[in-house]
């Protein structure tokens, strides 16, 4: 039996685990009583601690060190921290996270994120600084860099694969301002730099290009340095009940940004970032058990960006998309992503719970005249959640996602999105 033989197989058995279990949990959630939530910090405190009911607290700080792993990354040893809260009872909660690693690839990657709702949820913040000395490679533009029919069969992502190192800094802030119910406008500021940039197979004196050469040749940037600069207008509408494990909601964002030219290397540019989330409870005894639909695209309108600064799945706020095939590697002029999760508790007491998904990429590329949906890549995925936190339901995240010819595992604190 064949790889591509044992890749479908899988994705069948897997399609068989979910209606198989989506069935099993109904069957049983009505002889299901009420249990009290557990996280898996309560595995060290005492039985009679647990039965005294503990105030809900305004703000809750976790912070521990962490052995990951991300395909892009390989084993990562750091540690991270997350400080959530509320202003009061009523309002929204507020996130702020950020972490420091080092990774088996020699890499080394911090950052900090806000997703806050101040001043009785009339402001909405959005952040993330990134600082990484990273290393990636590079796989070509569009979706059909992996075939499809009788060239898929001896197809190697080897032969198409081109190593790359560089440093990267981002500074990406937005401030958005309530102005009906649940509705925001609001502006950003958007920084982003790439420099040292080392690309491994390029030896131009031997004639030996690489995508990133050719591309940045041909739309008049730099191969060793540039940089993004940007503003942007957005618009956002928010209904999810609590945005670091939702339950229920709808949540819409549009970012317009602009790239003046600013300085030399520079280009002029403009992008535009649509993206939905939204969760469908499917239980009225067990709020866990949710449907999730998720929708993150990415157009250039107008000018080009930079090669590395192009759209491609695992560069999105949270690093969730494209989960069953390595970071970065569909990349295109534009790119649309899709995702759908089902979550559902394992333990009556939500200590373990799970979920299982499917998602579907395709990415442009103007150079070949390949358009959006003429190439399409799916994936699909199991993973666990165990709860670290019971008073904003934090989990922490294990996910096995199956692409075409790709596995890939991911470590994280917080959902898929």
């Amino acid at each position: 039996m064949n790889t591509k033989t044992i890749l479908e197989a899988k994705s069948i058995c897997f399609l068989l685990i979910f209606l198989f279990y989506f069935q099993l949990s109904f069957s049983q959630e009505e002889s299901e009583k009420k249990q009290p939530l557990r996280s898996i910090l309560d595995l060290f405190t005492k039985e009679d601690t647990l039965k005294i009911k503990l105030p809900k607290t305004k703000t809750k700080l976790i912070a521990f060190p962490t052995l990951g792993y991300q395909p892009a990354n390989g084993f990562t040893l750091g540690f991270i921290g997350q400080y959530s809260f509320k202003e009061k009872e009523e309002n929204k909660i507020s996130l702020i996270s950020g972490g420091a690693s080092f990774s088996t690839k020699k890499q080394l990657l911090t950052y900090l994120k806000n997703y806050m709702y101040l001043d009785d949820d009339r402001y909405f913040f959005s952040g993330d600084f990134r600082y990484y000395i990273f290393s990636q490679s590079n796989y070509g533009l569009g979706t059909d860099i992996v075939p499809w029919g009788t060239e898929f069969k001896d197809f190697d992502y080897k032969s198409i694969e081109q190593p790359m190192n560089y440093n990267y800094f981002k500074f990406h802030e937005t401030i958005s301002f309530n102005i009906f119910p649940s509705f925001f406008i609001g502006t950003g500021i958007h920084i982003d730099s790439y420099n040292n940039i080392n690309d491994k197979l390029l030896d131009v004196s031997q004639e030996k290009y690489t995508y990133h050469y050719n591309y940045s040749k041909k739309h008049g940037f730099s191969d060793k340095n540039y940089a993004v600069n940007g503003l942007s207008m957005n618009l956002i509408y928010d209904t999810r009940d609590n945005l670091i494990n939702t339950n229920n909601g709808l949540y819409l964002n549009l970012n317009y940004r602009y790239n003046p030219k600013l300085f030399k290397g520079q280009q002029k540019s403009s992008s535009l970032l649509l993206e939905s989330r939204y969760f469908i409870p499917i239980s009225k005894r067990n709020k866990q058990h949710v449907i999730g639909f998720w929708a993150y695209n990415q157009f250039v309108t107008s000018g080009h960006l930079p090669y590395l600064n192009l759209p491609a799945i695992g560069w999105d706020q949270n690093s969730r998309s494209g989960k069953g095939y390595i970071q970065g590697l569909f990349r295109g002029n534009n790119l649309m992503f899709f995702e759908s999760e089902y979550r559902f508790p394992i333990t009556k007491n939500q200590m373990i719970s799970g979920t299982v998904f499917a998602n579907a990429t395709t990415a442009s590329d103007a150079n070949k005249n390949l358009r959006l949906f003429e190439s399409i890549q799916p994936a699909v995925g199991i993973g666990l959640r165990f709860l670290l936190d019971k008073n904003t339901l934090t989990n922490f995240v294990v996910n096995y996602g199956l692409g075409r010819d790709s596995q890939t595992f991911y470590f994280n604190d917080g959902e898929g999105f």
